[in-house]
């Protein structure tokens, strides 16, 4: 299951620092036939990928499409069984990786030669000068560059080696290996945060290797001499020996020696010479006279020398390590894959603390004390339909929780595919087809009942096909909404669907009820000392609920100062003696 994850990142380009996330187009297999139920896959992936670092992450889950095999969900169960054991406090270090960014280049430029025609077509391509040399003219630009990479270069080899900048390449793929190092530059910090953070050994491996590699990227290149520099320098030292001169008491036979022969008497050469190696100059760069000169084309070849020694020495080690520098890119390609693999672990991890059960395939479905991912503080929750009964009418008032048990239906349908666990048990078949049918918004009219209609009709029938259907009474008339309901229900479950359909229709149901139905009820079972309704939310399977509206009416009376609602619950409570004494 990793390596598939890893080759999804890999087939689609996934980088882990990327804002937005990408479109991955999807295929047409989903089992949620109807928008209502995609909606509600879609929020269940959205909260299970909100712990996630990196917003390409949740990608990840198109690898885990919907399948009709138990035998991959159960390989996709070991697969999170194997993730459970991280600590999400560990994936921590995620959080503090930046996007790469380059922060080093060579020093020195570079060109690279070559006399074949098709090395120079292939090498223009990189981000560096390549000059195709045909005659020794060619050459006489190349002094300019502090570094020359020389590669197929037969003819002009033993010109191009009297360059003391040059560098002779084996092959193609030696050939500016500096710009794998920018790379690699950009990773530094990352690699520090990875260094000192609990990672996977293979993320350790790589950031191992990567790490030794840094040193060429951190290398400091000495400073090198200019001419401005070297004037300064001459400055100090002439400084310098005109402070001693001015001390000193000079003999007429070496004042005789000076102006007539041009020589200075050993006493001043000795303190020339003194002055020069405090400077840690080459001497050969001066003109050993007072004042002392510099001896300006002995510096410039200097320059050009020291320049080429100190860029040819990191040159060469960029050389030596090619065979590692050129894994750069493939290693960094894969500890971004990587990283984004390890940010699915450890975001999910944050879901499967505490989750121990792992849904079981059966022929009948079974929820035993199953807590809603969608509320913060959910009850536990059980229901089942089975062969006697595959169909529940589900009843009772409103904000009872219906709704919320459809929608906790498909929740669990959802864990499953994933092959995730569940707080609690969960039993159930493999569902191909599931259509939800939400709650009306609007009023009922001609138009809605014909489209719900019309959406039924299309309904694929099986034993894998699941219904949940939200007061679908709300879109035509009270008075026939109940048969409707029922011989919906009959003509389904004739054809071995499973159905869950929330309705207030229960009273007008029961009188109708198809065999193989059943009428469950989430019911209200009083007020609470600040008058709030209580609602058991764990369906009654086999009892119609009660709306209790008196109890609503109690709670806006005792809320609110209202004569309206005074007056009701007034009533109420008169009517509800009146029938207890006829009882």
């Amino acid at each position: 299951m990793k390596e598939m994850l890893l080759d999804f990142v890999k087939t689609n380009d996934l980088e882990p620092f990327c804002v937005l996330r990408t479109s991955i187009r999807k295929g047409n297999d989903s089992i949620f036939k109807t928008t209502d139920a995609k909606i509600i896959f879609s929020k269940v992936l959205s909260k299970l990928s909100s712990d996630f670092v990196f917003s390409e992450t949740a990608n990840l889950w198109n690898v885990f499409s919907f399948v009709d095999n138990f035998e991959e969900v159960s390989k996709r169960q070991s697969f999170f069984k194997s993730v459970s054991v991280r600590r999400t406090e560990e994936g921590f270090f995620l959080k503090e990786l930046i996007k790469p960014r380059q922060d080093w280049s060579p020093k020195y430029d570079v060109v690279v030669v070559t006399e074949d025609e098709g090395t120079f077509s292939r090498l223009q391509k990189l981000n560096c000068p390549v000059q195709f040399i045909v005659n020794e003219n060619d050459l006489l630009e190349l002094e300019r560059y502090d570094i020359v990479q020389v590669v197929d270069c037969e003819m002009f080899g033993s010109v191009l080696s009297s360059l003391p900048q040059s560098i002779f390449l084996d092959s193609e793929g030696d050939v500016y290996l500096e710009r794998f190092l920018e790379e690699l530059s950009g990773w530094k910090n990352n690699l520090d945060i990875l260094r000192r953070s609990n990672v996977s050994n293979e993320i350790g491996e790589i950031v191992n290797f990567l790490s030794s590699l840094c040193g060429l990227v951190d290398k400091k290149v000495n400073k090198v001499l200019t001419i401005d520099g070297a004037e300064k320098i001459l400055e100090n030292i002439n400084e310098e020996i005109t402070g001693k001169i001015s001390d000193m008491t000079i003999s007429g036979g070496s004042l005789v020696r000076i102006l007539s022969e041009g020589k200075m008497p050993e006493d001043f050469e000795k303190m020339v010479d003194d002055a020069l190696e405090k400077s840690d100059m080459p001497p050969e760069i001066f003109n050993l006279k007072i004042p002392v000169e510099l001896d300006y084309k002995e510096l410039e070849g200097y320059i050009k020398r020291q320049s080429a020694n100190e860029f040819t020495h990191l040159a060469e080690e960029v050389k030596k390590r090619a065979d590692e520098i050129r894994e750069i890119p493939e290693k960094l390609k894969r500890l971004a894959m990587l990283l984004i693999f390890e940010d699915f672990c450890f975001g999910v991890s944050k879901y499967l603390n505490g989750k121990d059960f792992y849904p079981i395939l059966s022929e009948s479905v079974h929820f035993e004390n199953v807590k809603n991912f969608f509320l913060e503080s959910p009850e536990p929750i059980s229901f089942q339909l089975d062969s006697f009964s595959r169909c529940s009418i589900l009843t009772g008032a409103n904000s009872g929780g219906k709704t919320t048990l459809l929608e906790h239906f498909l929740q669990n349908v959802v864990f499953f595919q994933l092959g995730l666990p569940v707080s609690g048990i969960v039993h159930m078949p493999m569902f191909s087809d599931i259509y939800y049918f939400a709650k009306n918004k609007g009023s009922a009219n001609r138009g809605a009942f014909e489209t719900l209609l019309t959406q039924m009709s299309k309904v694929k029938f099986s034993e894998q096909t699941l219904i949940l259907a939200d007061e679908i009474e709300a879109v035509t008339e009270p008075g026939i909404a109940g048969k409707i309901i029922a011989t919906t229900a009959e003509y389904f479950i004739s054809r071995n669907c499973f159905l869950v359909i929330a309705t207030h229709l229960g009273y007008e149901i029961q009188d109708c009820l198809p065999m193989g139905a059943r009428i469950d009820g989430i019911e209200a079972k009083g007020l609470d000392s600040n008058f709030n309704l209580i609602v058991d939310h764990n369906p009654v399977l086999g009892r119609l609920a009660h709306s209790t509206p008196e109890l609503i009416v109690e709670s806006m009376a005792n809320n609110f100062d209202v004569p309206y609602f005074k007056f009701l619950q007034e009533s109420l409570k008169k009517n509800k003696s009146d029938d207890e004494k006829f009882v």
